[in-house]
């Protein structure tokens, strides 16, 4: 990749990046100086954080007292006084709390609200977010202030332009991401103005992670020839997977739609509790708070550690003294077949080589090399799994080096500074519900004849029908703008002042979808836009229709913006013949919230 060019703005600048996962965070920032070349560093040193160095995260753990006032977060959260404060006063620790914002849409049949544990009566999960990057926020200053000469001083020059990348999963929509924008707000990192939302910004983990890839030595000969190249971002919660193609170096498309499981190592975890729950039950050591504690040491350590299906795994609880032969517990520690083990790991790689297969068999270049990233990417086990299955297809599979935990935080920063993906593909069918033109000769239509609406002018048109605005897995550049056409006849002129309209996503199989009604669980209200069209009312004249009923017909269009990490909107009309623009605003739908 070509070098990094020197800051060419006009004053100082910081950015941070957060990478909130389900399991760990970090942060990640870059001082922007003048005609100096910006070098990303990483937030290495947490209250409370034993580890530092390059790869220094913290768990993403957060502890409430009974009023909701947060009592410790991170690696705070873990000392053991606060389970004396958790039984003796009903502090609420919260962990996994992330996907209380996950997209109800996502395939996740294994899991249900009610595994992940519950938030406080008094907390949402978005709450739950601002507080956690609320910390996120000091701890990323005071470690500038105390490791950085003069970093106070730089602080205070930046305190009200500072940018903030935002990552979130491949499988995040619309809604949240304006829960994280929300959140953000909440959390005090910016102001809730224009000015203070145009200081946000977002990526997906696939991209930040891609980023980060082109960054490293021995992931940047990867990208080569006229292939394409898979990103796999192996996280606590979700299993992120994504495509490029470099074009002309040093700019990068998207080749395929981003994928996203809910397959991560946390599920993992979760099975092997289950195991130890069927495996010990009888046994002394069955009872609940054992399990509980044994599973911990299995998340902490056993999981960690394993690598060979061949070789037994050990889970070491206690002391010498406690054992119970018939069921494989000696001096302590209870032994477990490595085949059962693997077990557990089994389908989480499976999740991942079926996204894979996907993306190469959607993907419009062939695929030659892919990487692993993320925390779980750590694991020796899935690393040779997927290098079994992956080496016989022809394909190179590597992890770019040893810090493959921070790869989102810094991926982040990357993507602010050099922004190589100009294109994007759209993972689901999008458009609007509207009314068509009753054509009796055609076959569908005569199924809804009884549906048919007459209109003001004489028009008889059937609704439910669907009009195509952007296809799945089409590449959509940043600069690509979709229009659609509206007509809407009124009889009360007022009616034309304001315009709202759905954007309607199709997640079913078919290349063109035309009725809504045909497939209603396969559509969905994706958002709303909203354009004040009392410009374009100026510009109609009244008509006479049927039965000499006078009405109003007012044409514009919505242009749509795709290709950006979030949907955007303009207002367009025509006036004495020249075109007309304003900004629209997308709404989204509130989320439902799991408590």
């Amino acid at each position: 990749m070509p070098p990094r060019q020197a800051f060419t703005g006009s004053c100082r600048k910081l950015v941070f990046a957060f990478d909130v996962g389900t399991t760990f965070s970090g942060v990640s920032y870059c001082f922007l100086d003048p005609g100096q070349v910006p070098v990303i560093q990483g937030v290495n040193r947490f209250p409370a954080q034993e580890h530092v160095g390059g790869d220094c995260k913290i768990p993403s753990i957060i502890c409430y007292d009974t009023n909701g006032t947060v009592r410790a977060v991170g690696a705070e959260a873990t000392q053991e006084y606060i389970e004396e404060e958790i039984d003796d006063n009903g502090w609420v620790r919260l962990e996994w709390w992330k996907l209380h914002l996950r997209p109800r849409t996502m395939a996740s049949f294994h899991i249900a609200d009610q595994d992940i544990p519950a938030l406080p009566e008094n907390k949402t999960a978005v709450q739950v977010l601002a507080d956690f990057m609320r910390y996120l926020h000091q701890c990323a200053k005071k470690y500038i202030e105390d490791s950085q000469a003069n970093g106070a001083d730089m602080l205070r020059s930046v305190e009200h332009t500072t940018e903030f990348v935002l990552s979130h999963p491949n499988g995040w929509e619309g809604p949240q991401q304006m829960q994280i924008r929300n959140a953000a707000i909440m959390a005090g990192l910016v102001p809730d103005t224009p000015e203070g939302q145009s200081r946000i910004y977002l990526v997906t983990e696939g991209e930040a992670s891609l980023h980060y890839c082109l960054g490293s030595g021995l992931a940047a000969d990867g990208f080569q020839d006229d292939n394409g190249v898979i990103i796999v971002d192996a996280g606590g919660g979700t299993i992120d997977v994504s495509a490029y193609h470099m074009t002309t170096a040093p700019s990068f498309e998207e080749i395929a739609p981003a994928e996203c499981r809910l397959q991560g190592s946390i599920f993992v975890s979760r099975r092997a509790k289950t195991m130890l729950r069927d495996r010990l039950h009888g046994s002394q050591f069955g009872g609940e708070d054992m399990i509980s504690q044994m599973a911990a040491i299995f998340d902490s350590t056993t999981k960690q550690r394993f690598g060979n299906e061949n070789d037994p795994a050990y889970i070491k609880f206690g002391t010498i003294r406690d054992k119970d032969p018939s069921f494989n517990i000696r001096s302590g520690q209870l032994k477990l077949l490595g085949s059962d083990v693997a077990t557990l790991f089994e389908p989480s790689a499976a999740a991942i080589i079926e996204a894979i297969d996907e993306q190469r068999h959607a993907a419009t270049k062939t695929i030659n090399t892919v990487f692993l990233v993320g925390g779980f990417a750590a694991s020796e086990w899935l690393f040779m799994r997927l290098q079994n299955q992956l080496r016989p297809l022809g394909i190179s599979f590597c992890r770019p080096d040893s810090h493959t935990a921070k790869a989102v935080a810094d991926g982040a920063v990357a993507f602010f500074l050099d922004h190589r993906v100009s294109a994007r593909v759209a993972k689901f069918t999008y458009g609007t519900r509207c009314a068509t033109q009753f054509d009796r000769n055609d076959p569908q239509h005569k199924l809804r004849a009884s549906m048919a609406v007459p209109r003001p002018s004489g028009r008889t048109v059937l609704p439910n029908a669907f009009s195509a605005i952007l296809t799945k897995g089409t590449a959509v550049s940043e600069t690509k703008e979709f229009s659609k056409n509206f007509i809407t006849e009124v009889v009360d002129r007022s009616a034309c002042d304001m315009i709202t309209t759905e954007i309607v996503c199709y997640r079913g199989g078919s290349s063109n979808p035309r009725w809504t009604d045909s497939e209603p669980g396969m559509f969905s209200t994706l958002c709303n836009v909203h354009a004040d069209t009392s410009k374009v009312a100026r510009t109609i004249s009244p008509r006479r229709g049927y039965a000499g009923l006078q009405f109003y017909r007012q044409e514009f269009s919505i242009i749509l913006m795709f290709g950006l990490t979030e949907l955007q909107a303009q207002l367009s009309w025509k006036e004495d013949g020249i075109e007309q623009r304003s900004p629209a605003t997308v709404v989204f739908d509130q989320v439902v919230e799991a408590a």
